[in-house]
């Protein structure tokens, strides 16, 4: 008898969403907690700490609901085989246009306009909701509905440009790959993520956003200052116009090699109280490229990325596992998406180690800021943002350990007002 592996799948699905939703009830009661934690005593406003609660708990609310919707819809989806229906119906719309629904390519490309028109359908109502009703009503969001359609619709446009010269790609790797498949995916996809994080930032990221230089004065003077004293190879630095759609702030920095950029939203440069703390917040970016964090979260997703093809390449041709999900034949594409789901649990177990790791980082950049001198303007510019973003000030450890990609603010600000450490 065969394994059920479908079964086994939706079941895990249940399990983690109880797991989930058990920390989500967790991290609801915090939010609900009337007082500040104590070290944010005296640090954040009273009105901004109630601010705060209510977008917290609106989003948790939302959060809820949305996710249970998810769990009810993927399990169904899984459960009554609309995989293999919608697979037969695609090839069915290509054979009413005359084309070849045998070619795996067209096939492929059919299936996925199909699945993305109904990911985006049922996705709408809930990203209206909480853009133009949570956002909208604690102040954040700034775009028109118009905007919201406009960048919708140059996703898609761009998915359409790009996406079916990838998933041709893909198919004919696995057609032809033979015993080094697992390497042929992994050189495709490493190249194609040095072309994207190329691309995107020149080409992509400013049909959607304006992108000026950062403008002459002391502002710039100081981070230029900054940049050359670790002879970091800043090549430009712009602003972005986050305040268009949003007035949450960030800042961020990218590039290759002797050609780095950084990027400062226009919300952050508003929100901080002086240039200090905006320098500040660019030394803990900074730290993050000196103390190579950059590069070992990229090796660690190349890594990651082998991993999981190799993974594939052992089960690609299990008649048992593409039967288990309602398929007859074992398309490439089909492959993967199974794949992908029957790897959940160590997918989780990865996501936490990943998470683990990255707030490591985020604790040894803000100590780097601090040892350049920046304590006081890095721990302002932090509280800052923290108020600014409305983030949540008290937080469950279990939730945070499991969710959060960044420690709170609360483990940062201790971390920050530690004594140094004095060396032999």
């Amino acid at each position: 008898m065969a394994f059920p592996y479908m079964e086994a799948v939706i079941g895990f699905m249940f399990l983690m969403y109880i797991f989930e939703t058990y920390l989500d009830l967790r991290q609801h009661a915090a939010y609900k907690l009337p007082k500040l934690p104590k070290t944010l005593e005296g640090v954040i406003s009273q009105e901004k700490f109630e601010k705060s609660r209510a977008y917290s708990l609106d989003k948790s609310r939302f959060h809820f609901l949305h996710e249970f919707v998810t769990i009810l819809m993927d399990s169904a989806i899984l459960f009554f085989g609309v995989l293999p229906w919608f697979w037969k119906k695609s090839g069915d719309f290509l054979l009413s246009f005359g084309l070849n629904a045998e070619n795996e390519i067209l096939h492929t490309l059919a299936f996925l306009a199909g699945v993305t028109v109904w990911s985006q359908v049922t996705d709408l109502p809930f990203s209206l909701y909480s853009t133009f009703v949570i956002e909208a009503r604690h102040g954040f969001n700034k775009q028109t509905i118009w905007l919201f359609l406009r960048d919708m619709v140059k996703g898609i446009c761009l998915a359409t440009l790009i996406g079916p010269p990838i998933v041709a790609a893909i198919i004919v790797i696995v057609q032809k790959g033979g015993p080094y498949l697992a390497i042929y995916l992994w050189a495709f996809m490493f190249v194609l993520s040095i072309v994207m994080m190329t691309v995107y930032p020149v080409l992509i990221a400013p049909l959607f956003n304006k992108f000026t230089p950062l403008p002459d004065g002391e502002l710039r003077v100081k981070i230029e200052n900054l940049a050359s004293s670790l002879k970091f190879p800043l090549k430009k630095l712009f602003v972005v116009d986050g305040s268009t759609r949003s007035s949450h702030s960030n800042a961020y920095m990218y590039g290759f090699f002797k050609n780095k950029r950084i990027v400062l939203y226009d919300t952050l440069i508003q929100q901080c109280k002086n240039e200090e703390e905006v320098v500040a917040v660019i030394a803990h970016e900074l730290g993050h490229w000196k103390l190579n964090h950059t590069m070992y979260s990229f090796i660690a997703v190349q890594i990651l990325t082998f991993l999981q093809f190799g993974g594939y390449t052992l089960v690609r041709n299990s008649s048992d596992l593409f039967q288990s999900f309602g398929f007859d034949t074992q398309p490439v594409l089909i492959g993967l998406i199974i794949f992908q789901h029957t790897v959940i649990p160590l997918q989780h177990l990865v996501n936490f180690g990943l998470n683990l790791v990255s707030r490591s980082f985020e604790f040894q950049a803000d100590a780097f800021a601090k040892k350049l001198g920046y304590t006081s303007s890095l721990r302002a510019g932090l509280v800052k943002l923290q108020e600014e973003n409305l983030s949540a000030m008290n937080t469950d450890p279990w939730y945070s350990a499991y969710h959060y990609s960044h420690p709170p603010l609360v483990e940062r600000l201790a971390a920050l007002d530690e004594p140094d450490k004095k060396e032999d």
